[in-house]
């Protein structure tokens, strides 16, 4: 795979955005994906998970029930949803694959993904 996260902006809070990463090589669909955030100053950190066939989902408790990951493997594309987005939202996002993190594996963990996009930067400010 070969990564591209795309979509970032400016959104004021309380607002939705929705970021996207594709994957130039057509590959996706046979790669878990996930979605990672770096806050300024800060470490990176988990967001979302969706396994293969996309029915396997996991979130980070700050982002659940506001956020939506979704893959079309027909458009080797994969998506974010962020609804209800407050400062704390802010950061660069990163989208990530890898072929052997499944549902049983810490989905969380940064190090088990080998593939990653160049990021998107979402900033929620009024």
């Amino acid at each position: 795979v070969q990564l591209q996260a795309y979509g970032g902006g400016v959104v004021q809070p309380g607002g939705l955005l929705r970021i996207s990463c594709a994957d130039s090589l057509g590959a996706i669909s046979s790669y878990a994906v996930a979605w990672f955030r770096q806050p300024p100053g800060e470490e990176r950190h988990f967001v979302a998970y969706a396994g293969r066939s996309g029915g396997f989902t996991s979130y980070a408790d700050s982002v659940r029930g506001r956020f939506t990951i979704s893959r079309d493997d027909a458009k080797d594309t994969v998506y974010l949803e962020m609804n209800s987005l407050n400062s704390g939202d802010t950061a660069v996002y990163y989208c990530a694959a890898d072929q052997n993190v499944g549902a049983g594996h810490f989905v969380y963990m940064k190090n088990l993904y080998h593939y990653w996009g160049q990021g998107t930067l979402v900033t929620v400010s009024s």
